[in-house]
């Protein structure tokens, strides 16, 4: 027998200035002598890295990808797959079926995330004609809404950060990398280069897309929505569900009342209101395991110079990055949503709470590096509030939030320290070489961060930064900044569904996404979306 494959040629290690033609002649190499044709073979790059160990060989790590044009016998696919580094992929679409239950009203999706943005063009391009709402603004409403924020210090509860056009994601790095392994994964890369994410999504192991053009990537996304036959509404906030005995359901905003045949929630993790409703109809919520920490900032040159050496600043390399953690200790600490050349910027969403996160353009070419260092909390750390362990985890944010809102001073400024005071337990420095970017700097306020944290997570943080100052030297420099706190790494809760994806207890409800609780970044909670759409497109005749 033949069959359409992918060879998938790895480990082809060379220096940074080698260019892509050469890597592609080493993938030529390695299986030219197995008795294939290599004219039926399509070469592309595939994957590259950056092997960074040591200093001095520092390595691009690829993979290229050979497309066969022409079926391949299993005999000698057999054989190439027995060559080191080389491994056989079978072409893989995505799989969309039909199901013949009639939906007497169109679906509806709630959230404009990573998650309900897949959901709804899948269900649009598929003859489903999804109605698509959000709190929040469209893409351009909400840079504004997020500007006054920035300069003012007027925060809109309902457009923000959090909430509106493209999600939590729009204003973040915009980073592809997730660890979960999934065929979807290369649909959504795929659909977001579609819609003009840049060409390196899909060959860096590392992807990202930047904030600047995720902005625009979005904008096309929901324009294609519409063209397909899907309806999108903004500044449209869900209060409430009403369930039918005769199988639909009416979902209420703030702007008027919405019939329709499924529902799905696709919130994102802030939307601590419409959790609250859902508890109210005994929804099945748990609370789930959080992190909660800081943004520490270093001086990107220095993050360069520490991993690439000699070799900081080389075109090929980038700004450098890093994934450090630690889970010797009762509780583990790791970093996360590192922002290359980035900003860390005013993610409130409440009033009279200061969050913070991080985030990059595209160029990444911002003085400053940040990331989050965040330790693990879990559910024993949260109280029951009005009989809810779900709301204790909500009200468990919202306490540490509303202590660094009055740290700093009651006006959204955020509360900062110098890495060298934190460690030592003392209130001595200013920002000096590293100056914090919250706000444009100048809305900080110097504080005693573990007045704002938990000791728990303090002594975490502490013990975490010297390790990591051993893995990177110079991470835990006296004078890099720390900002607080950051409290929405994840969703608090988890809303329970089922095989079929549907909310316990509640057939046409389909939680989706990472404010469901069943991601952790915009590619799974993209993929998650997917996910969900096949399963009402399963289940559902497309809508007449």
């Amino acid at each position: 027998m033949s069959q359409e494959v992918n060879i998938l040629i790895g480990g082809i290690r060379v220096p940074p200035d080698a260019s892509e033609a050469h890597i592609l002649e080493q993938a030529r190499k390695t299986i030219k002598r197995q008795g294939i044709d290599l004219s039926s073979l399509d070469f592309r790059l595939y994957k590259r890295s950056v092997d960074a160990r040591k200093q001095d060989a520092i390595r691009l790590v690829c993979t290229v990808l050979a497309h066969a044009t022409e079926p391949i016998s299993d005999k000698l696919c057999a054989r190439l797959s027995s060559i080191p580094n080389v491994r056989i992929a079978s072409v893989e679409s995505l799989d969309i079926t039909h199901g013949s239950e009639p939906m007497t009203q169109r679906p509806l999706v709630v959230g404009m995330g990573p998650a309900g943005l897949f959901c709804a063009l899948l269900l649009a391009e598929n003859g489903y004609a999804p109605i698509l709402i959000d709190r929040g603004d469209c893409v351009a409403d909400r840079v504004r809404a997020v500007d006054r924020f920035h300069v003012e210090g007027l925060l809109d509860t309902d457009s923000n950060i959090q909430f509106g056009a493209g999600g939590a994601g729009t204003f973040s790095d915009g980073k592809l990398v997730t660890r979960i392994s999934d065929a979807r994964c290369g649909y959504v890369l795929s659909r977001l280069h579609d819609f003009g994410a840049p060409d390196e999504i899909l060959t860096r192991a590392k992807p990202h897309i930047g904030t600047d053009i995720l902005r625009d990537v979005v904008d096309r996304m929901l324009g294609r929505i519409g063209q397909c036959g899907g309806e999108v509404h903004y500044r449209t906030r869900l209060t409430d569900i009403e369930e039918h005995a005769d199988g639909t359901l009416t979902a209420k905003t703030n702007r008027g009342d919405f019939a329709c045949g499924a529902v799905v929630l696709a919130l994102g993790h802030s939307a601590r209101d419409t959790y609250r409703m859902l508890i109210s109809h005994q929804f099945a919520i748990e609370p789930k395991p959080m992190s909660i920490g800081v943004r520490i900032e270093h001086r990107q040159a220095d993050i360069d110079r520490a991993l690439y050496g000699d070799l900081a600043g080389h075109p090929a390399l980038g700004p450098a990055e890093y994934a450090l953690s630690d889970t010797r200790g009762e509780r583990g600490v790791y970093t996360f949503c590192m922002c290359p050349g980035g900003q860390v910027v005013a993610a409130a969403s409440e009033e009279g709470g200061v969050v913070v996160n991080g985030m990059s353009n595209h160029a990444r070419d911002g003085e400053n590096a940040n990331c989050a260092v965040a330790v693990s909390v879990s559910p024993k750390d949260y109280e029951t509030v009005e009989g809810s362990p779900a709301l204790g985890a909500i009200a468990y944010q919202r306490s540490i939030e509303q202590a660094a809102f009055l740290a700093g001073g009651s006006d959204y400024s955020a509360p900062v320290q110098t890495l060298g005071d934190f460690m030592n337990g003392v209130l001595v420095h200013e920002p000096s070489r590293i100056q914090p970017t919250y706000r444009g700097g100048v809305n900080v306020r110097v504080c005693d961060l573990s007045r704002v944290l938990p000791d728990y997570v303090t002594q975490g943080l502490r013990y975490g930064l010297g390790v990591f100052d051993r893995k990177i030297r110079g991470f835990a420099c006296p004078d890099a900044i720390l900002s607080a706190p950051e409290t929405r790494t994840s969703a608090p809760v988890r809303i329970l569904r089922n095989e079929a994806a549907t909310a316990i207890g509640h057939d046409r409800i389909y939680p989706c996404g990472e404010g469901a609780g069943y991601a952790g970044g915009i590619t799974s909670a993209a993929v998650d979306g997917v996910h969900v759409a096949q399963a009402i497109m399963a289940r559902y005749a497309p809508v007449e």
